[in-house]
């Protein structure tokens, strides 16, 4: 058993363009990055088909997850700097906060939405099945690896660990917000990282903030929004995510209609037979997910075969506003569309987008959040958004943004499709 808190002979480093420095001091964190599981995370890129919108983000989810790892450390010496840290939970923090991704798929949400998969719960069947991070995990007892996956399920008993890594401000929104930033050249995901580590501090159950570094929680609360609006629900980036889905459901289906492909997708028939095993999933990266769409440019079938050209090629879906309640003119516009031999289920998308910057605690109520608390100069604790103009004028509201997706040149160019174009133009402006 590896003894708790065994160093390295020597510090380890690496050079990450958001923290400077990523800083492993125990062992047990530099074997877990070291395990074939925790390195699959390279060929999984942080924010999906964005890079098809901002050429930068091309990040993966393994840096992101060393800059989760590097916040909670860091977080946690402050505490320990005041004593206000229990040092036999430390290592399962650090733990938790390196591998809270590790179960993502190629294409993180876009790929579960298709496969009905859950990335937390391949996390925690990566952490307690048979792999080479169980074994890492093991090492520090019997029960470690199941309090690992404790802190990713949120039913841990020390909350305060939970917290510093699933909250309304957290170690992962921290990192992802100034990472994604970074990488997309974007301003808005910046904020005073410093400033929030020097005013956190602990209470019970939970991380507080002085009321003087208000301010800064502002800050990181605004750039949050700001991020999600003009980063994460492009619609450009969702344009490409609505091709991404369609073709994975237009595989599925030939494959389950016993369609013949002129290559057998053999890494993914699992996933299509609906009996996908923890080492089916853990073979599935982007760069297998992109062979396929390469290789199905070529296929027989017209519609993977459009789709996978699209995607690869970045010929995207346009995009219009569109009201979710207007059921007629969706419903005309498919009738046009099968008129026109143009198949609405794979053609016209609706898609929507919603978020929710900041919500304060309503007990009882379906994924209720804990607040964000300030604590005051009299040594009590006040809800962000009853001290912030700037909170509270967000807090609770739920902003959701609708957009209909369809093929301009199939609408637009092709001359067999020109009798839909006008009733396009009339009930899309």
């Amino acid at each position: 058993m590896t003894k708790p808190f065994e160093p390295l002979d020597e510090e380890k480093v690496f050079k990450d363009p958001v923290h400077h420095y990523i800083h492993v001091y125990e062992r047990l964190i530099w074997d877990l990055i070291g395990t074939k599981e925790f390195q699959r995370l390279r060929r999984i890129r942080q924010l999906g088909t964005t890079y098809l919108t901002f050429h930068g983000a091309e990040h993966s989810r393994f840096s992101h997850s060393l800059g989760v790892y590097e916040i909670t450390r860091r977080i946690i010496e402050g505490f320990e700097a005041r004593d206000e840290w229990d040092p036999s939970e430390k290592l399962i923090c650090l733990s938790a906060a390196l591998l809270h991704d590790v179960g993502h798929g190629p294409f993180s949400h876009s790929f579960e939405k298709v496969f009905g998969t859950d990335h937390e719960n391949f996390t925690r069947s990566i952490i307690l099945g048979d792999t080479e991070i169980h074994a890492v995990l093991e090492r520090m007892g019997a029960d470690f690896p199941e309090k690992v996956a404790d802190v990713i399920a949120k039913t841990y008993e020390n909350k305060l660990v939970v917290s510093l890594i699933s909250s309304q401000i957290d170690a992962d929104r921290m990192d992802y917000l100034l990472r994604d930033a970074y990488y997309t050249g974007v301003s808005y995901g910046h904020f005073d990282l410093e400033r929030i580590w020097r005013v956190m501090r602990q209470r019970e159950d939970q991380v507080v903030f002085k009321r003087s570094g208000m301010h800064a929680v502002e800050d990181y609360i605004m750039s949050r929004y700001q991020m999600y609006w003009q980063v994460y629900f492009h619609p450009v980036t969702r344009s490409a995510e609505v091709v991404l889905r369609k073709i994975l459901h237009r595989a599925k289906f030939l494959y389950q209609s016993g369609y013949s492909f002129q290559v057998e997708p053999t890494l993914l028939i699992p996933l299509f037979r609906e009996d996908m095993t923890l080492q089916d999933y853990l073979k599935l990266d982007e760069s297998v997910i992109l062979y396929y769409f390469s290789i199905w440019q070529d296929e027989a079938d017209p519609i993977l075969s459009d789709l996978c050209s699209r995607f690869v090629n970045r010929r995207l879906f346009k995009y219009t506003e569109y009201v979710p309640t207007n059921y007629e003119v969706y419903a005309e516009l498919r009738n046009a569309f099968k008129k026109a031999g143009i198949d609405p289920e794979y053609y016209l998308v609706v898609d929507s987008s919603s978020d929710l910057p900041y919500d304060f605690y309503r007990p009882g109520e379906e994924g209720e959040r804990l607040p964000i608390n300030l604590l005051m100069p009299d040594g009590s604790l006040r809800e962000l958004s009853r001290e912030s103009d700037v909170v509270e004028a967000i807090s609770g509201k739920k902003r959701t943004d609708h957009k209909l997706y369809y093929p301009a040149d199939f609408v637009y160019d092709l001359s067999t499709h020109r009798k839909i174009k006008q009733r396009m133009i009339e009930l899309l402006n």
